[in-house]
């Protein structure tokens, strides 16, 4: 079984910014204190690092969330489309009793 695209690309966002995040914090002592901005390196990295290595994982949640919105008609769509029939059933009546 495939898992789901858009639980491959979160995943795979979450260790960009969590493994530079854990590499500032163990090698750079510094970044203990300021933990501000090693979250804010860690935000910047995870960034470049989804935007260059991650572009597949993106495309593909992007398209499931496509797909799945695309089949899934709403309430209101069917109600809308109730009545557009029954508007056209009576337009159709109105016309062959008025010929």
């Amino acid at each position: 079984m495939k898992p789901a695209p858009i639980l491959v690309y979160s995943v795979l966002r979450l260790l960009a910014f969590l493994l530079p995040l854990a590499i500032l914090w163990y090698f750079f002592p510094i970044f203990r204190e300021l933990w501000w901005l090693a979250a804010i390196f860690a935000a910047l990295i995870g960034v470049s690092i989804s935007m260059l290595f991650l572009r597949s994982p993106l495309s593909e949640a992007s398209a499931d969330i496509y797909a799945r919105r695309r089949t899934r008609t709403t309430a209101g769509q069917r109600d809308a489309d109730a009545e557009d029939d029954a508007l056209d059933k009576d337009q159709a009546l109105d016309k062959d009793s008025g010929a």
